[in-house]
């Protein structure tokens, strides 16, 4: 589970792939696709080395307008959907 006070680090790279502005991830081990489109692709760039969870959600804050429990929620859920995918792992 991903929580705001944790950290986040890649677990299994996938192949990237760009398409008309979107990135296509493909993990051909487990068979799992992704696709990445506007702030998705802002949050992976991010994802390079280990991060706190909450500053990608600060960066979000200072990039977008968007309130902060949105972002907050929106954030940790994409977050979830990635390590469900087994691309990212929360750290405590």
């Amino acid at each position: 589970m991903i929580k705001r006070e944790g950290r986040v680090k890649i677990k299994n790279m996938p192949n990237v792939t760009e398409l008309a502005g979107e990135k296509v991830m493909v993990d051909f081990t487990h068979g799992k696709y992704f696709m990445l489109k506007g702030v998705g692709n802002d949050i992976w760039e991010m994802l390079e080395d280990e991060i706190e969870v909450d500053s990608i959600i600060e960066r979000l804050l200072q990039e977008y307008e968007v309130e902060e429990e949105q972002c907050v929620g929106s954030t940790i859920k994409f977050l979830e959907q990635l390590e469900e995918l087994e691309f990212i792992e929360g750290i405590v």
